[in-house]
């Protein structure tokens, strides 16, 4: 984490690899691991809550979050202010391409500061990193 930036606050879904999470934390981030605020296995509903109650951008490997925040996260439904980092490549990789893209994700979170609502949407693919504004 560069000085002057905001340090990220980031809830981790169960299947998202630890390793995922010491990329964060060694880069300066506050990390929150699901299991010790929530019981595993518990909804994509519950994780979502649980991720907005901690003002914690999500961190997940589940396909179907990214359809649950698009759903109820953009426009006047529920999650509007939830922020989601959805990992979309194998496991080994999660934490290699954490690392490759954490300057744009802190890059993004800046640009969002400016916003009404500030949210971010980032989606990491073995071969391709996206966000959305």
């Amino acid at each position: 984490m560069s000085k002057g930036k905001d340090r990220l606050k980031l809830f981790l879904d169960e299947g998202v690899p630890d390793a995922v999470g010491k990329v964060f934390a060694h880069a300066g981030h506050e990390v929150i691991y699901l299991r010790d605020c929530i019981a595993t296995g518990s909804s994509d509903d519950l994780v979502c809550v649980a991720a907005e109650a901690n003002e914690a951008i999500l961190v997940a490997c589940d396909g179907d979050m990214k359809q649950l925040v698009k759903r109820f996260g953009i426009g006047n439904g529920r999650f509007k202010k939830l922020s989601l980092i959805k990992i979309s490549c194998k496991s080994p990789q999660a934490a290699p391409r954490i690392k490759e893209a954490i300057s744009l994700i802190e890059h993004e979170w800046e640009i969002s500061l400016g916003k009404a609502s500030r949210r971010l949407f980032v989606e990491i693919t073995q071969n391709l990193i996206k966000t959305m504004r």
